[in-house]
């Protein structure tokens, strides 16, 4: 008998532990759901901004944006300012020095011409031998800078390549076939520096025929007979 009453007494405290331990996690479950309770109270009970700080906290955001837009759009104006000012001068200095590479060929020729003129007793052979050599420095010159002549005694007249001066009556020709050439045209890869000026050909007009005296005269012979002779009246 002692021995279950002992068991007994320990099934009871245990119970009693049990029963304890419930008791105390449904006290700390119950105390959390109270802070919760009074957090959620707390945030419905934060009072509402009012709506003029509302307004001015936007104003000063839209203001920020506002001048941030301007900063950058100042930046960007001050670099298209400095790129055209750039372009201008590089504009400037391409205007100026352009044609100094074709200024120095010139120059070339330009002394092989004063070379010429200040030859002491200059022979007409030397003359001619020197016009000749600066006559090649040209060609050469021409084809450096792809400048080519134009075509045009015996072709076909091109509006867009001649330049028509006047035209002459021609048998031999064909009608608008160039006969003549005053100045010569040129041509600077495909566009026309200067046309030829030149004579083209137009077909002969056309005359009437002559009649002699003696068909004239035959002529008025019948005429004169073929008329009514004159009444007795």
């Amino acid at each position: 008998m002692g021995k279950k009453n002992t068991s007994e007494q320990e099934s009871d405290s245990i119970e009693n532990a049990n029963g304890e331990d419930i008791v105390e996690i449904s006290s700390d479950s119950a105390s959390l759901n109270n802070e919760d309770e009074t957090v959620e109270s707390e945030k419905v009970e934060e009072p509402e901004k009012d709506p003029i700080e509302i307004l001015q906290d936007d104003l000063k955001k839209k203001d920020d944006e506002i001048a941030e837009l301007k900063h950058e759009f100042l930046l960007n104006k001050a670099e298209t300012e400095n790129f055209k000012k750039r372009l201008r001068k590089e504009k400037e200095d391409f205007n100026q020095y352009a044609n100094e590479k074709l200024l120095k060929e010139l120059i070339l020729i330009h002394e092989n011409f004063e070379r010429a003129i200040s030859t002491d007793n200059p022979t007409v052979e030397s003359l001619k031998e020197g016009v000749e050599m600066i006559h090649k420095q040209f060609q050469s010159f021409f084809e450096k800078e792809k400048v080519e002549s134009i075509e045009a005694l015996g072709k076909k007249f091109d509006p867009a390549l001649h330049e028509v001066l006047c035209q002459v009556e021609s048998e031999e020709h064909e009608e608008n076939t160039i006969t003549e050439e005053f100045s010569k045209g040129y041509q600077l890869n495909g566009r026309i520096l200067r046309p030829s000026k030149v004579v083209i050909a137009k077909a002969p007009t056309k005359k009437a025929p002559e009649t002699s005296d003696k068909e004239e005269s035959k002529v008025s012979e019948e005429e004169s007979s073929k008329a009514p002779p004159p009444s007795s009246d």
